[in-house]
């Protein structure tokens, strides 16, 4: 890659289509028996969630005799990496507070193999793409009244800067100087990138993974959060601006939108392309990586998000 690519040109994902998970029939007896003591009833249909990145079991599961349930399951040999987010997860949920816009964790199993995961079976979707307006708007809005239940954080969270658990933030544009050195506008980006951590404001609660496959768009409803493996502190406003790079991508005025709601407007605008250059540098670094099997369009996915964040940072910046 010798530099940017026009973004109306850049392979993005099929979306909810994206995830080569287990299936049900794949898990061992003992945990479909697991399952089904407590979802009251065999199985009768079992659909497979096809967003996201990640392997593991995630199923809304429908009893024979009605009872619902969406369940998620990781094997602790075959998949350790993603059984021990799912044990986050648990430990998370059980300290956020009460009536945030998040499917209810009704139990949890874990032993020395597997772990699984009990979730209300929420009638919902996730938002369509490219985005429609009102659907982005419901899920800034759910955003929003997460930030402003976890700030101040509740007792029992401890954690990190985003900078110390994805070091990759830091180094992103060490990797651009050495394998793409004629990259435009590398050192004023790589200097951007640099300045994050002299703006105030990087300790607030941040969910870290507000894409809209982690969000459910339901009637009657706010869009509902889900996945609570790796929050982190950083800007208020982070998950906002994260996925407002999607709109900008999908060809929304990602700009106005910053402008006017509540989650973003009062935001330095030198803040938000420090955090853009950062995020910037980790995607184009990531999408160098090999494609892993668990997870085939996790490059075309780094590549487009890589394209999108560095078109909306150099549009704000002026460079062309």
């Amino acid at each position: 890659m010798t530099g940017p690519q026009d973004l109306a040109t850049v392979e993005n994902v099929p979306h909810g289509r994206t995830a080569r998970r287990l299936e049900w029939a794949h898990l061992p007896p003992p945990v479909r028996r697991l399952v089904e003591g407590r979802l009251g009833s065999p199985v009768a249909r079992a659909e497979s969630q096809g967003s996201g990145f990640t392997p593991g079991f995630a199923s809304r599961l429908t009893g024979e005799n009605g009872s619902r349930m969406f369940v998620k399951a990781a094997s602790k040999k075959a998949q350790r990496q993603f059984a021990a987010s799912y044990a986050e997860e648990v430990r998370k949920l059980a300290l956020l507070p009460a009536g945030l816009p998040v499917p209810r964790l009704l139990w949890s199993h874990e032993d020395d193999m597997w772990i699984v995961l009990g979730f209300e079976c929420v009638d919902g979707r996730p938002p369509k793409r490219p985005w429609r307006p009102a659907e982005l708007t419901a899920c800034l809005d759910s955003l929003a009244a997460v930030a402003e239940a976890m700030n101040p954080l509740p007792a029992g969270f401890d954690l990190n800067p985003m900078t110390e658990d994805l070091p990759g933030l830091v180094t992103g544009w060490d990797h651009m100087r050495e394998h793409h050195p004629d990259w435009p506008h590398l050192e004023d980006a790589a200097a951007l990138a640099a300045s994050y951590d002299s703006f105030p404001g990087n300790d607030a609660f941040a969910h870290t993974d507000a894409r809209d496959d982690n969000f459910l768009i339901t009637p009657g409803r706010p869009a509902m959060l889900c996945d609570w493996n790796w929050p982190a502190l950083g800007p208020v406003w982070l998950d906002a601006v994260d996925l407002l790079v999607s709109a900008y991508g999908d060809g929304l005025d990602a700009d106005a939108i910053l402008a006017v709601h509540p989650m973003t407007r009062d935001a330095d605008p030198d803040h938000v392309d420090a955090w853009l250059a950062m995020l910037a540098g980790f995607m184009l670094t990531a999408r160098d990586r090999p494609v892993p099997p668990s997870s085939p369009y996790l490059r075309v996915h780094s590549n487009w998000w890589a394209e999108a964040t560095w078109a909306w940072l150099s549009a704000r910046r002026g460079w062309g």
